[in-house]
């Protein structure tokens, strides 16, 4: 009987890999692991996907968005490889992506 190591069992993104996603894939990384209330967010991007995939038995849920489903796909793919993987469903997110994330500048007082 093969004794499985603790990095074998734990498939998660390290540091170096959710760094290298956007520029290797296109995809940006927003919840790992999502509990209920992040994936049903409505204030996400309306681009993000749910990646739904099983490591070592249990179910996870990712939010994820990417410029294609196919891009989101191969980052997954290459990751969990295919058994793992279950399937890629649209977010609950109701937001422009275009102005997620956007942070207004101070207005300075005028004299």
């Amino acid at each position: 009987m093969r004794t499985i190591a603790k990095k074998d069992k734990m498939k998660e993104w390290t540091k170096e890999e959710q760094n290298q996603i956007n520029m290797s894939y296109g995809c940006e990384l927003l919840y790992e692991k999502a509990t209920i209330e992040q994936v049903k967010d409505s204030s996400s991007p309306s681009d993000a996907y749910l990646v739904y995939y099983k490591t070592d038995g249990i179910n996870y849920v990712d939010v994820c968005r990417g410029r294609k489903r196919a891009d989101i796909f191969d980052m997954y793919y290459d990751k969990y490889k295919e058994k793992e993987l279950r399937k890629i469903d649209f977010g609950y997110g109701r937001v422009n992506p275009r102005i997620w994330g956007y942070k207004p500048t101070e207005n300075k007082k005028k004299k």
